[in-house]
């Protein structure tokens, strides 16, 4: 069943939307060479702490998880493409570094996640993360009213398809509003014209994932959560909390 948010509620997933945007920017201005990723989460517990908000992410636990997911950001560094758990790794020059943050204020969540460099950059990997950048925004100007989920879909993968990179099959984007993880689902490639119609008031997450080699195959890690590329090449994740409105899309997790 999809909710369907009045311009009040919007409002407030936009407030929700605004701690998760400055809990990442505050965690992009952290991450340097040196740095932990448990340090990282701390940057991110600091903002939602002074918001008043709490974690969506924080002792969630999915029927695939083994256990209660420990953190308030996912960090996945190089080859893991999502779902990264913090731990005490602390950050190399030339790690690619994704960070996935939610928040919930007032009853109302914010999801959104970015990808970034540490120390000197790869042009590889800057090429991958603009290409993330770029199929979020197809996806999200593809997100108004009277189209369709797969208008999205095929709007993100098309993007990533013609880069050259591989999509991850089975994971993409989701509803969102008073649960992090809601219907419908917003697969990161599909048929345009396909799927639910979408309707002023409904809000989505979307979120591009690639895998840089091109292939699509990942496996799970020891720790049952952190997703990683078979071949060990290195991925990115860009992600926005969206509102479709009659007026178009409006981003409630904007930086």
């Amino acid at each position: 069943m999809v909710e369907l948010k009045t311009d009040s509620s919007i409002d407030a997933m936009h407030a929700a939307g605004q701690v998760v945007a400055r809990a990442l920017t505050a965690v992009r201005e952290a991450a340097d060479v040196g740095v932990s990723l448990l340090e990282l989460d701390e940057v991110a517990r600091d903002v939602l702490r002074e918001a008043g908000a709490t974690s969506p992410f924080l002792g969630y636990r999915p029927s695939f998880a083994p256990t209660p997911f420990p953190s308030v950001i996912c960090a996945s560094v190089n080859d893991a493409i999502v779902h990264g758990i913090p731990t005490a790794y602390r950050l190399r020059d030339g790690d690619l570094l994704s960070v996935d943050c939610g928040a919930v204020l007032d009853g109302w969540a914010g999801d959104s996640a970015l990808t970034l460099t540490v120390g000197t950059p790869r042009p590889a990997d800057l090429r991958l993360i603009e290409t993330a950048e770029r199929a979020l925004t197809a996806g999200i100007d593809a997100a108004v009213v009277g189209n369709r989920i797969g208008d999205i879909a095929y709007a993100i993968g098309s993007v990533c398809r013609a880069a050259g990179y591989g999509i991850p099959d089975g994971f993409g984007g989701h509803g969102i509003g008073r649960r992090m993880h809601e219907d419908p689902g917003v697969p990161n490639e599909g048929r345009p014209g396909r799927g639910m119609k979408l309707r002023h008031g409904m809000a989505l997450a979307i979120e591009p994932m690639l895998i840089a080699s091109g292939r699509d195959d990942y496996h799970a890690a020891a720790d049952g959560w952190t997703l990683k590329t078979n071949d060990g090449s290195r991925a990115a994740h860009a992600e926005h909390t969206v509102a479709i409105t009659d007026s178009g899309p409006r981003i409630l997790t904007a930086r």
